[in-house]
């Protein structure tokens, strides 16, 4: 199973994992709002949070945000265990449109998952008790301490995207 392969992540971590093409123009916008504005206030109540950009073809801008807090992968041979071992996984896209993959990856592998308005739009009204929704960067920080704090719902997630795509 994906659970058995190793954890990429250190021991005591708290891995917030954003997953998708970093050449693509609103995945780079994502985790550089995600970087700048949300992790400083996450960190301020949790400090052993970091922030994991998992993507092939970073662009320079998003390869500038690797640092003590931020890791950039670049291509990995297999996203899965970052999302299976991810204390939350983050989707905070400002602009989407449509079905978000990434969106559906992390609840089908059950992590509790924060998320923006815009990345869930292409599922409808997504009515899941713990699913982290948040829009300003205060409120997805929020969103994500809950969610450290609770370990969110995950399961009401992964039974949310059986019941509607499996």
């Amino acid at each position: 199973t994906v659970l058995a392969q190793p954890s990429p992540f250190a021991a005591g971590e708290q891995a917030l994992v954003f997953t998708g093409a970093m050449d693509y123009w609103a995945n780079a916008d994502a985790v550089t709002w995600f970087a700048n504005e949300v992790l400083p206030r996450v960190r301020a109540a949790a400090p052993a949070a970091r922030f994991w950009i998992v993507g092939s073809n970073p662009t320079v801008a998003v390869q500038q945000l690797a640092g003590a807090q931020v890791t950039v992968t670049g291509r990995v041979a297999d996203v899965r265990p970052f999302l299976a071992h991810a204390t939350v996984a983050v989707a905070p896209l400002r602009v989407a449109r449509g079905v978000q993959n990434k969106v559906l990856e992390a609840m089908g592998m059950a992590r509790p998952l924060v998320a923006t308005p815009a990345a869930l739009q292409g599922l409808g009204a997504v009515q899941v008790a713990g699913l982290g929704i948040g829009e300003s960067a205060e409120e997805v920080a929020a969103a994500v301490l809950l969610a450290l704090r609770t370990g969110g719902n995950a399961p009401a997630l992964r039974e949310f995207v059986d019941a509607q795509f499996g």
